[in-house]
Parts: structure tokens; C-alpha cells; sequence
């Protein structure tokens, strides 16, 4: 091992290297910032000898002479290294992180100087044992090894148990390690850069070390010696600026005593300047030889490395070089490299690109060398911005910001485009990074001029901008995220609520606002109190909670706003009463007030004022927005808390009176007349909508509105004359009153009378809505889902918990009929074929398609949760759950959290829900497409939904054990069932449903893989009798289908089979005294062995009829496979008993441990003296009646224990013990997915 300025060359190879992701080509336009400087990757032939050191070299040691290699007979070097058993020392003292970095290299620096070789091993094996390997070099392997040779024998040695190595690590001890390496080698270069970085021995051995090792195919080697190699070029980096700065220094002294007079004039001085001069230039020529070793012998191949960690130390170290040393690295030729990596496919690479530019944009200096950069990367960088990555958008939108402050004319107005919109996203830190880009753009441009915001007293100008900026956007309804995304920048400004209200309540045409801008600022108005009172809006994420040091100033400034705009609130209220888009935000601003400051600060003439405008304003309006706004404002100011409350119930009992006089003598009317003109309908909807919004917070059950309502929706349901808008009101006003009076019922000693009241009126209404389930306006029948799946929760097996049993009379139970309706509303106003998101975006109106699936997702989620909750029996969850697939981009989650949430009620019901749903799905495909559906387009979305299902089976698979069985014997025999009047030998109409079934046999253990088999042939032959050879056509899902369930050898192309070598056969273990299991049970006894299982219930959808044909249900020729001959001998003396019994003692298992497992596949042997059906295996052979048969079985088939998981091989095909193989790569990314469990 010599140092890199030797003759003697790595040998590292042009091209892609180990661990690299492969040629790296520029993307287009980038053609002038390639340099072929660093084309090659043979750095080492074109280095400069090094030559001797000045006076200020080393300490003189004698150069280590090379002795005579010794070859072994056979012509080998002698390769056995001699393992130190002593862990580093180095290593020890950082990972222990008790000593001080700087104590520790001085201490390796005493030890250098002592004995360089010593101190130079020490360090290169705590290089060594931080990459995990536990091998050491030793002085004899340093003699007489080539580096690659060492590397060779280290990993050899690296015999670790799993993939991790220190880097990999993400626990805090480990790094605090990470941050211990670094630092050390730094500490290193920086306490020798004056002397012992000088003397050839130890920089030239270390770089040459570290080049090698990063050309290795383990990870850890390659990942430890890259962040070890840029750590050390930045100290380098570090130490050649101090030299230029010297000599910077030194040339301006060189100058200033050359230009003194002859008489002045020091000899000697300007001597020892230029002899200082001459060894500043050699130190320098000498650094920048060690650190364009580095460059290219490590950087170049390893910033296309196929770990993206390794990218990214490369992306980050460069962008240190750049900002610390910009004369000799902020250049062309190695800011290509930022911007080709700126297009990796990994976030992490993209995210450390990005903050390397950032800390150059940062300061205008070095920014005003980025002219050529910005102009080939600008479109990149800009369209960043819409990062899949959160973190890396972020980071962009800042660098964009910088930019924007350093560089004044690198974005156009186009650019600054793409920036505005980001300020409405969800995600808070990317929305609060472009509100600061639109804030410093557009909104406050002096601020980047050092003018300070503070000083500027009129806002009237930001306001105006702002308000013509939202406008122009036209996302009007996304004001509070608005607000959101500039509160950290703009804070002062948007909480100058003085100024808001002034430029409302101006009457001046000439200053004054136009209504679109007093409608926008009114919304920003609303927003801003919210923010200050309340936080963050809903929907941004992530929702943090407030520290109590937040709330504290939430509490300060909602006092504060408060006292602002207590005088200029019924002022606002009276000027915009009239529009219900300015009057419910104003609403709105009320909620956030402390309203004691009502009572403390004697404001109760504000606080008539602002009633009178409430009750004016529910009486104009009938807007659902802004009557909810009131209702909320109104029951703010009814809180009993509250000194003042008496003003608030005395405007609600108001409204409440005239509104029900007014209701019943509409109702009245509408009862005894035979026909309604459409003032009457209008004025009793209007009235109905008023009522229902205030049922909604408020008790308006003593003014007794059920019976007349009541009467009202038997007329509608008897004579269907009572207009929709009228129903859909009085259905709700019904809903509340009835959840009114439950909540008003005494948690103990509840009367009789009340309770048998409230029954009757439950019954009542349920009734009146299930009959209006089938009524011919769509939105009635909506809104009687929802207040049915809503009332049935409510009242659901659950009421009585908690100590209200008294409340038990009251459980809604719905029945036969009830549940099979709302199934059918389910197939018809929620699974219909919607807008693919293609056809979504190209709708002009988007915005309703959006609302309306919104609304399908509320019913969609009634009906789950009554199902979750258990209203609802688990197998009604089959119409929910065979549209998963179909319907996944619009109900997916909802779905997929209903499937993970009915799994945990009952596992055994659950499965067999899903194994209904796809009977069902297979059935009605067979009514509309006859017997050929496979061929349908159909067919093959019915497989994708099991597949899917079996994920669900793939992690817990010994828990999972009994229900796959389960699923599997009763989707064979459905397979199997007999149409009545089929031809005999032909295949079950049912068959192809072994297709289906195929999609769980990857999650079934082999041992019951070889059980199923033999049940498959047990009920083939007791349905179809031999088969006759033929045409295997129709046949293909049963050979399909006993594919899937054939064991792999393991040396075979199996799913066992990884192209390792076979694991020797283990042999069974004896079986322990004691560890029989009990006689099985008659096959009568069990639960689950039912006869053939009747066709699945059809749907809803199926039971209507389906507008198409049904095709025959059989054609064509009747067929049989020679490949389906079953196994005579294994069928013919196998008992239909015991294979019963070995599926009950599976399926009874339930995923409990018992004290004497039974070897998995095998079947329950009888105990001595033990007659029946069982008792005769005991005399069989390990494996049951298909073993003693001499059916070829697999290790793990019938009666042997599972095998472990063969050996992983290495790239040569090698099988190791130790799956080691994952350090190692060789150059491309790995594909995992053929992992098995």
C-alpha cells in the first residue's frame, strides 16, 4: 500500500463504476457546461510527482522499504492477514462520544509522530471498523498488499448478520457517531495542514485508500469511505483557502517593500518574502493535486452512485466547496454537476442539490457568477416548484425567493406565475414559503430594500394590491389559506383591523371600493380575525397543537380585536346586511369575539345593535350559509356562561315565535287546500329552512313543531303532492326534534311515558323516511339515507352502554326489507360510473362533479359505519366491498378503512365476506355474459379485486391460516356446484371461479397447499366422476387453479426458489410423548362443514333486473382435460372423514399457540384404541393418505415442519449462510418485488 503520488495506479476503471447508476449524460442545453477535464477516471497517471519539502517539513522519518513478497507454492501471494483482536481506539472514543474530538486527534497526532505507520494504520482501521467490518489491516497487509488486494481480504471478513452498518443507522447514538466521524477527520486535516499534510506519507496513503475502498461493490465500504473522502476534501477545500489567503498577504507585503526606495529597501526582508512566496506556491500546487485526486477518483463516480445517500454527500460537500472557496470551485465545470443532478429520480439527491444552491443565490457576490447557470436551469428550478417531494418544493420555493432578492432580473413575470398558486396549497410550510415569494414579488417590494414594515402606518396600499391580486387569481373561496400563508410574513399588516374597517365603511365613490373588492376584503377581514383567535385554518396540514405560550397570545389578541371591532361591527352589519356573501363572514367575526367584554366593558348598546342586525338578517335571508352563520353567532351569545345571555334568549324565543305561527298556519293551509300556488310553496320552504338551520343549535322542542311536520310528510308520502323543497326541511326539522328530546332525557329514572313517547315518534318518522326512500325526487331520497343512517347509529345496539340501560326500548333494529333498501340506494345513487379524474379536469363545471361526489362519500360513509358499529350484519359489508377496485380513486380510503375495521370484529365472518362479495361479482357476470366471461372484460377485474383481498392475508399468515383454508374449501365447492339439468361430464358452470380463487394461493402455507390439493381431487371426483381425455380448454381454471397450489421443489423455479443452492431435506422431528392431539371430531360436529353452499344472494342491482339479455348459459361442446387425471390411489383410500377433519383441526385453530402443535399439512392422528374414520392414518406414513401414496410432496408438504428460507446467493450464484449479499451492489438499483414472506 503506497501513497497516490507513486507510480503505482488503482487501476480504476473509465465508465461506470461498481455502485454507479451508469453513464450520466447532461440533460439538453447543457452542452456548454461540460468540460472533458474529468472524462477519464485513470487520474493517477496524469499526476505530478511530488516533489521534496522545504524547510518547514516534518519530522524526518525513514522511508519504509518494501520487503520481497512471499508467494505460496500454488504461485499466490500469502493472503492470511493476521486479525487484531483489540476493537479501535479511535472508533471506541467516538462512539462512546466521552472525550473530546479535539483531545482524541491530538492524542492520535502524539502517536503519528511517534510512529507514522502506527499512527496511519490506527486511523485507516477506525475507517474500517465504522463501516461495520470487523477485519483490521495490519502493518504486515499495509507492506506488502495492494489496496485493492487488502479491500479483497476486508470483506472476506465482513461476516455481519444483516445490512446495517453504522451510517445506515438513524438512532440518535449512532448519529451522534456520524457527526463524531466527521468531525474527527476534519479535526485531523486542520491540526496537520501546516506540517504533516506535507510530509508524502499520510494525506497520499489516506486518499489513496479511500479511492480504492469507494470502488468497492459493499455498501458500507463504498458509503463510509465517500462521506469519509468529501469530509476530507472539504478540509482541504478549508486549508487551501488559508493559503491563498497567505499568499495573498504575502504578495501584497512583497509589493509594498518593492516599491520603497534603494535606501529603504530590506534585502534580506524581500528574500525571505519570496522564499515564502515559492513554498506558499508548492503548498498550494500540492493541495490542489491531493483534492483533484479526490474529485476525480471519487466525486465523479460517485454523484452517479446507485445509493441515493451517496448522491447526496456528493451533491452536499460540493455545494460546501462552492460557497467556501468560489474562486476555485463556484465555476462552470463543477456547477454541472448541481444542475444535472437537479433531474434525480430520488427526493433526498434533489433536496441537497437545492440547498447547495441555495447558499449560493444567498449572497449577491457569489450569485452574480450564476448568470450562465440560472439562464440553462432556470426552467428546472422553477418547475420544482410542483415537487411531489413537500420538503424539496419547499426548499425550491425558498431558493426561488433568494433569487429573487440577489438576482433581480433572473425571474420573469411567467415565472412568478408559477409561484403565486402554490400560497392556496394544504400543506402549510410550502403555502407559508410562497406567501413570503409573493410578499417580497408583489406585495411589499421596499422590504427588500431595508425599508421597515413596522414604520409604515397606512396599509391602504397592501390592502389595494392584495385585494387586486386575489381577484385576478379567482380563487375566491380560499381566503382564510390566503391569509395563512402571508400571517407569518404580513402578520402586522393583515391584523391592522382599523384600517380594514375604515376602507369598508368609506362612502366615497372616488376612494371607495368596488363591490367585488369590498366583498374580497370583507372575506380577508373574517379570516384574519379567525387566524389571530382561533389558528391555523382547517385543512392545512400538518395541524399542529398550540403550546400554551400560543395560546396565550391567541387569548391576547382575541382581546384585543375584539375591543377593535365591537364599534364598527353593527356598523358593517348595517351597511351589508342585505347581501348574504358579506353578511354571513361579518357572522362569522362575531364567534371570535370575547363577548364578556360586552358586560365588563358596559358595551351593551354594541351589543343591541349587533342583535337587531342578526335577527333582520335571518328574516331576509334564506342562503343556507349565511342563516348557519347567524345560527352559530346566535348561540354564541345564548350561552349560559355568559352574564348577558338574557338579550340572546330573548331575540331566539323571538324568531322562534314567529316562525312557528308562521309554519303552522302554512301548514294548515297547505292541508286543507287542494292545490299551492308557487308563493305558498316558497314562503313555507323558506320558512321550513329557517326552522331546520336553528333545530340545528337550538332546543325548539317547546314550541312543538313535530305533529304538524309529522302530518305534513304522511301527506307527502300518502298523496306525493308536497313539493321536494318543502319535504327535504321537514324531514330534517323531524330528525332534531327527535335527537333534541333523547338528549333531554334524564341519565337515570327516566319516566315510562316520556320513554314510550319518544319510541312512538321514532317509530313514526323511520317509517315516514322508509317510505320515502323509494320516492321519485333524488334529494328526497338522500336526505331520508342520511337521517336513517344517522338515526340508526344513534339508536343502535350501543344506546343502553354506559350505564343507560333504561334506554334499551329505544334500539332501532332495521329490518329484512329496510336493510335491503339501503343497499339498493347504495347500488343506485353512490357505485353508478362517475367522472374519471380526466374527464373531471376537462368538465367546465368541475367544481359541481366535485360537490356531488363529495356528497356520494358522506352516503357511502353512513353505511359503513353501520356496519363498523354493528347495525348493520357484517355480510351486508359485500356490497361495499366488491366495488373496491372499481370504484378505488373515488372511495378506495373509505373502503380500505372499512375492510381494516370489520377485520377486527370477526375474522372468520369477515373472510367469508369477502369470499360472498366475489360470488356475487362472478353471478351477476354470469347472468349478463352466459358461460364464456372469461373472455369478458369483466373477468379480469374480479381477479384484481381478490388479489387485492389477499393482501390482506399476506403479513400475519399463521393467523391468517384457518380463514384461507376456509375460503378455499368453500369457494371449491362453489366452484364444483351442479346447475340442475346440465349435461353430466360437463364443467360447472361455477369453474372459472377457481381462477379467482388462484389469487389467494400465494398466502397459503405449502403443508395445507398440499391439503387442498387433495380435497380439490376428493370433490372433482365425487362431482364429475373420471374425466375423459380431450380438449383442456374448458378446463384451464382447474389446471389454473392446481398450478397454483403445486408445490416448488426448492431448487425449481418455485416461488421458494431464489437461484441458491438446495437446502438439505430436514428430517422430521420425532414426535414427543404427550403431544398427540385429541381424537377428531365426527365431520358433523364442526360449524363450518356445511353441505354445497346455495348460489350467493344476488345484489340489489341483480334483483331489479338488468336492462341487457342474459346469454345461454351453456354452449358449445362439453369437454375433458387429460392433465386433470387425478391421483387414484391417494383419492381412492383417502376417507372424506379425515380430510374433515383435518380442515377442523386448522380452521378451529384460530391463530391461538397450543401447548402440542401438530406439524403443519399433518393430519390429527387417532389414539391407540381409537376407531373411526381417523384412526387408521396412525399406521400411515408422515404426510397422510397422499404421502403413503407416493405423491411427490415438497419438504415442507404433508408431514414435515416448515423450512427455513433458503440461503441467499451473491451475484455469482454462490450461496452464503448469511444473507450478506445486501451490502453488495453491483452498479443498477435492486427490484425487491420477487421477495417472498
Amino acid at each position: 500500500m503506497v501513497p497516490w503520488c507513486s507510480s503505482r495506479t488503482q487501476g480504476s476503471s473509465s465508465g461506470s463504476t461498481p455502485g454507479s447508476v451508469g453513464p450520466s449524460s447532461p440533460p439538453s442545453g447543457t452542452s456548454d457546461l461540460t468540460s472533458s477535464d474529468d472524462s477519464g477516471s485513470d487520474f493517477e497517471a496524469t499526476l505530478q510527482p511530488c516533489g521534496k519539502r522545504g524547510p518547514q517539513q516534518g519530522p524526518k522519518h525513514s522511508q519504509v522499504r518494501k520487503r520481497p513478497r512471499v508467494m505460496e507454492p500454488n504461485g499466490d501471494r500469502s493472503s492470511t492477514p493476521t486479525v487484531n483482536p483489540e476493537p479501535s481506539t479511535l472508533f471506541e472514543a467516538i462512539k462512546s462520544a466521552k472525550i473530546a474530538v479535539e483531545t482524541v486527534v491530538d492524542d492520535w497526532l502524539e502517536t503519528y509522530k511517534r510512529d507514522r505507520e502506527t499512527g496511519f494504520l490506527e486511523l485507516i482501521n477506525f475507517i474500517v471498523c465504522s463501516c461495520g467490518c470487523q477485519g483490521v489491516v495490519t502493518p504486515e497487509m499495509f507492506r506488502d498488499l495492494q489496496n485493492s488486494e487488502i479491500i479483497q481480504q476486508l470483506t472476506e471478513q465482513f461476516k455481519e448478520d444483516s445490512s446495517e452498518y453504522p451510517l445506515s443507522l438513524s438512532t440518535r447514538p449512532w448519529r451522534q457517531f456520524r457527526a463524531g466521524f466527521c468531525e474527527l477527520l476534519t479535526a485531523v486535516v486542520q491540526r496537520c495542514q501546516y506540517s504533516i499534510i506535507y510530509d508524502e506519507f499520510l494525506m497520499g496513503s489516506l486518499i489513496s485508500f479511500l479511492i480504492s475502498l469507494t470502488d468497492s461493490q459493499v455498501r458500507a465500504f463504498r458509503h463510509t469511505s465517500t462521506l469519509a473522502a468529501m469530509k476530507v476534501m472539504s478540509a482541504l477545500v478549508k486549508v487551501a483557502l488559508g493559503v491563498s489567503v497567505h499568499q495573498e498577504n504575502n504578495l501584497r507585503q512583497y509589493e509594498a517593500e518593492r516599491s520603497k526606495g534603494p535606501g529603504r529597501r530590506a534585502t534580506e526582508k524581500l528574500e525571505a518574502l519570496m522564499v515564502k512566496r515559492q513554498e506558499l506556491r508548492e503548498q498550494q500546487e500540492e493541495i490542489e493535486n491531493m483534492m483533484n485526486a479526490i474529485f476525480k477518483g471519487v466525486f465523479v463516480h460517485r454523484y452517479r452512485d446507485v445509493v441515493p445517500d451517496i448522491r447526496a454527500i456528493c451533491m452536499e460537500e460540493l455545494g460546501t466547496w462552492m460557497k467556501t472557496y468560489a474562486a476555485s470551485f463556484l465555476t462552470d465545470s463543477y456547477l454541472k454537476y448541481i444542475g444535472w443532478t437537479l433531474y434525480d429520480k430520488q427526493w433526498e439527491v434533489r433536496l441537497q442539490c437545492v440547498k447547495a444552491l441555495q447558499g449560493l443565490y444567498g449572497h449577491r457576490d457569489t450569485a452574480a457568477h450564476m448568470e450562465l447557470f440560472t439562464r440553462r436551469f432556470k426552467t428546472r428550478m422553477v418547475s420544482m416548484v410542483l415537487d411531489k417531494e413537500l420538503s424539496v418544493a419547499v426548499e425550491v420555493v425558498k431558493l426561488l425567493t433568494l433569487m429573487l432578492e440577489n438576482m433581480e432580473e433572473a425571474l420573469t413575470d411567467e415565472d412568478c406565475q408559477s409561484v403565486y398558486p402554490v400560497v392556496f396549497v394544504s400543506n402549510r410550510p410550502l403555502a407559508t414559503a410562497a406567501g413570503i415569494f409573493l410578499y417580497r414579488r408583489l406585495l411589499d417590494p421596499q422590504q427588500g430594500a431595508g425599508v421597515d414594515a413596522s414604520h409604515d402606518r397606512d396599509n391602504r396600499t397592501f390592502f389595494h394590491v392584495l385585494l387586486t391580486f386575489f381577484i385576478e387569481i379567482e380563487l375566491h373561496e380560499h381566503a382564510a389559506y390566503l391569509v395563512d400563508s402571508l400571517w407569518d410574513c404580513a402578520g402586522p399588516r393583515l391584523r391592522d383591523w382599523e384600517t380594514i374597517s375604515a376602507l369598508l365603511l368609506e362612502e366615497s365613490p372616488a376612494e371607495g371600493l368596488g363591490d367585488q373588492q369590498e366583498k374580497v376584503l370583507v372575506e380577508i377581514l373574517a379570516a384574519s380575525v379567525v387566524q389571530a383567535a382561533e389558528g391555523q385554518p382547517v385543512g392545512r396540514e400538518p395541524a399542529k397543537k398550540p403550546s400554551s405560550r400560543e395560546r396565550k397570545a391567541q387569548m391576547e389578541e382575541r382581546i384585543r380585536l375584539t375591543h377593535c371591532l365591537i364599534p364598527a361591527l353593527p356598523k358593517l352589519l348595517g351597511k351589508f346586511s342585505a347581501d348574504a356573501e358579506k353578511a354571513a363572514p361579518l357572522l362569522e367575526v362575531l364567534c371570535c369575539f370575547d363577548l364578556s367584554i360586552y358586560c365588563t366593558g358596559r358595551l351593551e348598546k354594541h351589543l343591541e345593535l349587533v342583535l337587531e342586525q342578526l335577527e333582520e338578517v335571518v328574516q331576509k335571508h334564506t342562503e343556507q350559509t349565511v342563516l348557519e352563520a347567524a345560527s352559530r353567532a346566535l348561540h354564541a351569545l345564548c350561552d349560559p356562561e355568559l352574564a348577558l345571555q338574557r338579550h340572546g334568549d330573548r331575540v331566539r324565543s323571538r324568531l322562534a315565535d314567529q316562525l312557528a305561527d308562521k309554519f303552522n298556519q302554512e301548514v294548515t293551509e297547505m292541508l286543507q287546500a287542494s292545490f299551492l300556488d308557487e308563493e305558498e310553496v316558497y314562503s313555507m320552504a323558506a320558512t321550513l329552512k329557517r326552522i331546520s338551520i336553528l333545530f340545528n343549535a337550538h332546543d325548539l322542542t317547546p314550541w312543538q313543531l313535530f305533529d304538524p311536520c309529522t302530518q305534513l310528510l304522511q301527506r307527502a308520502v300518502d298523496t306525493g303532492e308536497v313539493p321536494p323543497q318543502v319535504l327535504v326541511p321537514t324531514i330534517t326539522c323531524l330528525y332534531f326534534h327527535i335527537l333534541w328530546e333523547l338528549s333531554c332525557l334524564p341519565s337515570t329514572d327516566v319516566p315510562e311515558e316520556q320513554l314510550q313517547s319518544l319510541k312512538t315518534k321514532v317509530i313514526t318518522f323511520c317509517s315516514l323516511c322508509h317510505s320515502c326512500l323509494s320516492d321519485v325526487d333524488t334529494g328526497i331520497r338522500e336526505q331520508a339515507f342520511r337521517v336513517l343512517s344517522d338515526l340508526l347509529l344513534v339508536l343502535g345496539p350501543r344506546l343502553p352502554e354506559d350505564g343507560r340501560e333504561e334506554l334499551a326500548p329505544l334500539v332501532l333494529r332495521p329490518d329484512a326489507e329496510l336493510q335491503s333498501q339501503l343497499a339498493a340506494f347504495l347500488m343506485d345513487h353512490v357505485f353508478y360510473p362517475a367522472y374519471s379524474h380526466e374527464q373531471l379536469l376537462a368538465t367546465e363545471d368541475s367544481e359541481s362533479c366535485i360537490e356531488e361526489l363529495h356528497r356520494r362519500r358522506v352516503l357511502l360513509a353512513g353505511f359503513c359505519k353501520l356496519i363498523i358499529y354493528g347495525v348493520l350484519e357484517l355480510s351486508a359489508a359485500s356490497d361495499v366491498f366488491k366495488h373496491y377496485t372499481k370504484f378505488y380513486s373515488d372511495y378506495g380510503d373509505i373502503i380500505k378503512e372499512t375492510l381494516s375495521l370489520t377485520r377486527q370484529i370477526d375474522r372468520q365472518e369477515w373472510a367469508r365476506t369477502l369470499l360472498l362479495s366475489l360470488q356475487q361479482l362472478m353471478t351477476e357476470l354470469l347472468h349478463q355474459e352466459g358461460p364464456d366471461i372469461r373472455v369478458s372484460e369483466a373477468f379480469p377485474e374480479i381477479r384484481d379485486l381478490a388479489r387485492r383481498f389477499s393482501l390482506f392475508f399476506s403479513l400475519h399468515q399463521l393467523r391468517s391460516r384457518p380463514l384461507l383454508l376456509n375460503i378455499h374449501r368453500e369457494g371449491i365447492l362453489f366452484a364444483f356446484q351442479k346447475i340442475p339439468g346440465s349435461e353430466p361430464g360437463s364443467p360447472p358452470l361455477n369453474l372459472p371461479f377457481l381462477e379467482v380463487l388462484s389469487e389467494f394461493s400465494p398466502c397459503v402455507l405449502h403443508p395445507d397447499k398440499a391439503l387442498l390439493l387433495t380435497y380439490l381431487d376428493k370433490v372433482s371426483r365425487e362431482q364429475l366422476g373420471v374425466l375423459a381425455p380431450g380438449d383442456t380448454g374448458q378446463w384451464h381454471p382447474l389446471v389454473t387453479y392446481r398450478n397454483s397450489l403445486q408445490p416448488q421443489d426448492e431448487g425449481g423455479t418455485g416461488e421458494s426458489s431464489r437461484g441458491a443452492a438446495p437446502t438439505p431435506h430436514r428430517t422430521k422431528r420425532p414426535r414427543l410423548e404427550g403431544e398427540d392431539w385429541a381424537p377428531p371430531q365426527a365431520p358433523s360436529s364442526s360449524p363450518l362443514l356445511s353441505t354445497h353452499p346455495s348460489s350467493p344472494a344476488l345484489t340489489s342491482t341483480m334483483l331489479r333486473g338488468d336492462p341487457r339479455p342474459p346469454r345461454p348459459l351453456f354452449s358449445g361442446s362439453i369437454l375433458s382435460s387429460p392433465q386433470q387425471q387425478l391421483h387414484d390411489s391417494a383419492v381412492q383410500s383417502s376417507d372424506a372423514g379425515c380430510l374433515w377433519d383435518a380442515f377442523d383441526s386448522v380452521l378451529n385453530m384460530k391463530g391461538e399457540h397450543r401447548t402440542a402443535p401438530m406439524p403443519l399439512g399433518s393430519v390429527p392422528s387417532a389414539p391407540e384404541g381409537a376407531t373411526g374414520p381417523g384412526a387408521r392414518y396412525r399406521s400411515q406414513p408422515p404426510g397422510g393418505a397422499a404421502a403413503a401414496a407416493g405423491t411427490a410432496r415438497s419438504p415442507t408438504a404433508l408431514g414435515g415442519r416448515l423450512s427455513p428460507l433458503p440461503p441467499r446467493a451473491e451475484p455469482g450464484g454462490r450461496a452464503q449462510p448469511q444473507p450478506r449479499q445486501r451490502r453488495f451492489h453491483t452498479g443498477v438499483h435492486q427490484d425487491r418485488s420477487s421477495l417472498s414472506l
